[in-house]
């Protein structure tokens, strides 16, 4: 399922963007379009002179608004079949034959008036006709829904965009809601896009652009409705739906129910790749060699990101809760997935998991690796602070720097 918003029909790339919707459908992927036209409607009133009244966030739709709301939609949802209909030769759609199909899949209700605001012709979904919808993708047809909601007594109402797509991809039971910004993804407060976020996680992100806050909420509400993942990419950008959608690591933001990499602990199972995933460190001298032996032995201390059943990072907390103290060693990421924070992920885990069991401090010891522990609040000590048991472990030879952080 896609949700285009009304600004995307003006914007440049939009055909390509057809395009791209063209090819997934000849490859038998099924699709719902649902558009929105809240540019249209606003340069509609005001060339008409009306002023947009707004009261929660949601337009106020009176007599006067809804007619030029319904030609808003209507003229947008003709343009969006027109261009879906295109098969020219010597262009990216020959020979194609689209079925697009629209209707009153969409049973709305009135808001009514809220804190004494009367919203008029302004509703919310009350019901998606889901099988109505399936019979037509099962027939080939693209679904496009427009943000007009019909009651049974034949009102029509002006929907937000946000409220149809959560509602219709809950009840069709669609795989993914693809949703359509400015930026290519969300992006943090350094200006960093998120790869990939959890519904858990979305309070922990410190985002401040109004339309990517809309963007994430919209994707937060369908993965509590029931939708497995929601993506986040750019209508700007040439592919981006396709990239998103056909290559490992995408190009937006991916928002899951669960996490798409998923950190757990490590068990027995686990072995080689760790130590597939470690050896080449080991060869460079930045790890300490383990063998499968010790590694066997100790893989209870072990934590792992995971991607698609393979592991792309690791790191062990050991212990020594005579001196109220931890480990934290081995932290380890695949060279392909470096940059995405996932060391910094794993040492808060970790850090979290000495702070269960009661641990004070943790501490590592490094001979390459020091401005980033620094980084991470670290500080450089003596080995002479190490556990007993430790000191009388550590490898002169290696020399390795010493460095605590109090939890």
């Amino acid at each position: 399922m896609l949700m285009l918003g009304g600004a995307i029909a003006q914007h440049e790339n939009f055909s390509h963007l057809v395009h791209d919707i063209a090819l997934l459908n000849s490859l038998g992927v099924r699709l719902v379009l649902i558009h929105g036209s809240r540019t249209q409607i606003d340069q509609r009133l005001q060339r008409a002179g009306l002023a947009s009244e707004f009261h929660q966030g949601m337009r106020i739709t009176d007599n006067a608004a809804l007619e030029h709301i319904k030609d808003a939609a209507g003229s947008l949802r003709a343009q969006i079949e027109a261009l879906l209909s295109m098969g020219l030769p010597n262009s990216p759609m020959q020979g194609s034959r689209m079925r697009v199909c629209s209707g009153n899949f969409v049973t709305a209700r009135p808001i009514g008036v809220v804190d004494g605001v009367d919203f008029h012709h302004t509703g919310r979904v009350r019901r998606i006709d889901a099988s109505g919808i399936h019979q037509q993708l099962a027939n080939g047809s693209i679904v496009l829904l427009s943000p007009l909601g019909y009651s049974p007594t034949g009102e029509i109402f002006n929907l937000a965009l946000e409220d149809i797509a959560v509602h219709c991809a809950a009840a069709i039971g669609a795989d993914k809601l693809v949703l359509f910004g400015t930026a290519a993804g969300i992006e943090d407060e350094n200006g960093e896009l998120v790869r990939q976020c959890a519904v858990g996680e979305i309070n922990t992100l410190s985002i401040s652009d109004p339309e990517q806050l809309s963007l994430l909420q919209t994707a937060k509400s369908a993965c509590l409705a029931g939708v497995a993942r929601c993506h986040i990419i750019s209508h700007e950008d040439d592919c981006a739906l396709l990239q998103e959608l056909f290559t490992h690591d995408g190009c937006g933001t991916l928002v899951g129910n669960d996490e798409y990499e998923l950190l757990r602990q490590a068990n027995i199972d686990d072995v080689g790749g760790i130590l597939e995933l470690i050896e080449p460190l080991e060869q460079q001298g930045v790890l300490l060699k383990r063998s499968r032996e010790l590694l066997e032995t100790e893989i209870s201390q072990f934590r792992l990101l995971v991607r698609d059943g393979r592991i792309i990072a690791c790191a062990a907390l050991y212990p020594f809760p005579d001196d109220g103290s931890g480990e934290i060693a081995c932290i380890v990421s695949h060279p392909e997935y470096r940059g995405g924070r996932r060391g910094q992920r794993l040492l808060k885990t970790l850090e979290q998991e000495a702070r269960r069991q009661g641990l004070q401090r943790v501490f590592v010891l490094t001979t390459q690796t020091a401005h980033w522990f620094i980084e991470q609040g670290f500080v450089e000590a003596s080995r002479d602070e190490l556990p007993a048991q430790k000191k009388l472990l550590y490898n002169l030879q290696r020399n390795s720097k010493v460095f605590f952080k109090t939890l």
